[in-house]
């Protein structure tokens, strides 16, 4: 399957640059470059791409409006291109539906794995950007509680919370594995089922769920 990549930026040498490096990949074509958010909202809709590659800071709109925008409205997966591992976005941009976050200095090998775990409805969200996040957050004061979102926590069985409580921690599934000795093939299982129960789209709005309804697990 062809992934069609959308890119915004408002820097014309850095489209130019990803549209080269893509250009290499046979199984992606970039079907549109948008110099602003205003314009990657319109070429979202006219032309349906599979995977933007978003830029944060872009006069007329930024990356975190037009993600929201995009999303809301149709089913394209954002990635967020940032400079830094963590900046003052990251956590709107993750609450506007972004799927995750890659550097603009990103080797060819894991733009191109990023860009078809995406396009294949994964998050991409480094264990590191995660734990960061789990930090930052964690020191926050506490959302008060959603009882839904409770109720929704409630249906979980007694390991599909330990996989929760994992995966809110930054650990990939390779790491839950060995942590609660099962295969990866068993946590992938789990981690489906906990998305359905808690009607989210990813493990990137696990991390999110757990800390904003106060799920966050025991040391964090």
């Amino acid at each position: 399957m062809t992934v069609k990549v959308l890119l915004a930026d408002d820097q014309a040498l850095v489209r130019m640059a990803f549209r080269s490096l893509l250009g290499t990949m046979p199984d992606i074509t970039v079907v549109a470059e948008a110099a602003d958010g205003r314009q990657a909202v319109d070429l979202a809709r006219r032309t349906a791409p599979d995977v933007i590659l978003m830029d944060v800071r872009m006069p007329v709109m930024d990356g975190i409006e037009a993600t929201r925008r995009i999303t809301a409205a149709s089913p394209c997966r954002v990635l967020i291109l940032t400079t830094f591992d963590l900046d003052e976005y990251a956590f709107e941009g993750l609450r506007a539906g972004t799927c995750g976050f890659l550097l603009k200095d990103v080797v060819p090998a894991v733009l191109h794995e990023a860009i078809r775990a995406v396009a294949a409805g994964d998050a991409v969200l480094t264990p590191r950007i995660t734990r960061d996040l789990v930090d930052r957050f964690a020191k926050a004061a506490p959302w008060p509680r959603d009882e839904a979102a409770g109720a929704l926590f409630a249906q979980l069985t007694a390991r599909e919370r330990d996989v929760f409580h994992l995966i809110a921690t930054g650990l990939t599934n390779a790491e839950l594995a060995r942590r609660l000795h099962l295969t990866e093939a068993t946590v992938k299982t789990h981690i489906t089922r906990i998305l359905a129960k808690l009607r989210l789209r990813d493990r990137v709005q696990v991390v999110i769920f757990a800390y904003e309804h106060q799920l966050r697990p025991r040391g964090t």
